[in-house]
């Protein structure tokens, strides 16, 4: 293969009788590699992160395998005993999943657990797995303006849009150490032969990123998402949908969250949660169709392309509903659950299904608790391809980590830590994962977006895929990872 200018401009013979025509100071001044017989894929893509998020979770503590908030709680002590934050600022936890626990997250269980490791003036906030809950103690609640609402006589939960305000504010360093965090978090994604991300990070992605640019970032392509508080900004700049706005940086789509998630129970069903009655026992509808179909208009409007954030059936249908009547191109983000006729109608609307398979791994055994019977239309990822929608994989870092291939892996298995096949009916074929987790094909034409694997992808299977080992990834013909 020949690469000149950051472009794929011949292979095979051709490239070697190119090589052969040009001049010997031409040769010269090109790098010759040789690949050892390894296999050459497209640079892989990430459709849906939140980089500031992942990267911070990089730094934050993990509580992701606890199994009950006391062995969460269990774990913040450890750390304050150990490791306590510096004085002023808050320990913060990430990826607590309370929908199989045994036990009630309470600020007392945080309160005690701090207070236990000497010090009890640590505020202490966990945040659940899929960022749709906040776990607080009193001393938390009480920073954030929120005694009275969680502290030690309440549950110690916010979810949803009460709780978006503080997860937004937890981050205690200055851009310059955030920033430095997520180039960490870049360069260990083009370790893993990515080569762009979908952001869709909460507290602004186009002026972090433009800042970021300016600065140098150089490891990874950007598609930087607007969200409604800062729809008006962007349609002041003109600007649109896959406009460049700097090397390496383009506008993405208006970003909606229009329900919540499934391990908090909030995502919005057209079947209730068992054992929950009210008005949110079928979930929390976080913008309804009065408030997103103008939204969507006024995007589409201005040419940007709308990414609906929709977990539950309901809200899916509703999503669909709003790309058909406003004539909106863009995403369904996630469609966890789809009643069997949306499935269709995301084909018959164009609309892409962009979907995190790493979460069908992770929400199997919520899932068959909390959508008991309904299962077997949960993440119907072959079902969604057989109709004819377009798939684009991703992980919705943090929530899972920032490896396509834990999602492709994820997705042709449907198996992860040794267990048996869920819902194995709807597996991917390995070249359809692949496929929807690359921007760029390895042909003539092509811009150099390539990953070197030591395998080859297409025949391996289980934690082999999961672990594939990446030996080099160019961006543009430039080395972003080598290791050849």
């Amino acid at each position: 293969m020949l690469v000149v200018d950051g472009v794929v401009v011949a292979t095979g013979d051709a490239a070697r009788a190119a090589l052969a025509d040009l001049g010997a100071g031409a040769r010269a001044a090109l790098e010759t590699v040789d690949l050892d017989g390894r296999w050459l894929a497209p640079g892989l893509w990430d459709a849906h992160t939140h980089m500031e998020q992942w990267a911070l979770a990089r730094q934050r503590l993990d509580v992701s395998g606890a199994s009950s908030a006391a062995e969460a709680a269990a774990l913040v002590r450890e750390r304050l005993r150990t490791a306590a934050p510096p004085p002023g600022t808050a320990l913060v936890g990430l990826g607590f999943r309370d929908g199989l626990w045994p036990d009630l997250p309470t600020s007392a269980l945080l309160d005690d657990a701090a207070a236990a490791a000497g010090h009890p003036d640590v505020p202490v906030v966990l945040i659940s797995g899929d960022l749709h809950c906040g776990w607080l103690s009193t001393r938390a609640a009480e920073v954030h303006g929120l005694a009275g609402v969680v502290g030690r006589d309440g549950t110690g939960l916010l979810r949803e849009h009460p709780w978006f305000p503080v997860l937004d504010r937890l981050d205690d360093a200055g851009p310059d150490v955030v920033d430095g965090w997520v180039q960490d978090a870049a360069r260990a994604a083009a370790r893993r032969g990515v080569v762009g991300v979908v952001d869709f990070e909460m507290a602004g992605a186009v002026p972090a990123w433009e800042r970021r640019v300016a600065s140098g970032h150089a490891d990874l392509r950007v598609v930087a998402s607007v969200w409604a508080a800062g729809l008006d900004d962007v349609v002041a700049r003109g600007l649109r949908t896959g406009d460049r706005l700097a090397d390496l940086l383009t506008m993405g789509p208006l970003k909606v969250i229009s329900d919540g998630s499934l391990n908090t129970r909030t995502a919005y069903c057209h079947d209730p949660y068992p054992g929950l009655s009210g008005p949110d026992s079928h979930g929390t509808l976080s913008v309804p169709p009065e408030e997103l179909r103008p939204l969507m208009a006024r995007a589409t409007a201005a040419g940007l392309a709308c990414a609906i954030h929709a977990i539950g059936d309901r809200a899916n249908a509703l999503a669909l509903d709003a790309f058909a009547a406003t004539g909106a191109s863009g995403s369904v983000e996630h469609a966890q659950l789809l009643a069997t006729d949306d499935v269709a109608r995301l084909a018959l609307l164009g609309v892409v299904a962009s979907v995190q398979p790493e979460h069908a791994m992770d929400d199997r055994d919520v899932a068959d608790r909390h959508w008991a019977g309904r299962t077997a239309r949960a993440f119907p990822l072959r079902a969604l391809h057989a109709a004819g929608v377009r798939l684009t994989l991703g992980s919705d870092a943090p929530v899972a980590p920032l490896d396509p291939w834990s999602a492709i892996g994820a997705a042709v298995d449907r198996a992860r830590d040794g267990r048996e096949p869920w819902h194995p009916e709807q597996r991917l074929a390995a070249d359809v994962a692949l496929a929807a987790s690359v921007r760029s094909r390895v042909a003539v034409g092509e811009v150099a977006d390539l990953a070197v694997l030591d395998a080859d992808p297409l025949a391996t299977r289980g934690d082999a895929l999961r672990a594939m080992p990446v030996a080099g990834t160019l961006l543009a013909g430039r080395w972003t990872h080598r290791a050849l």
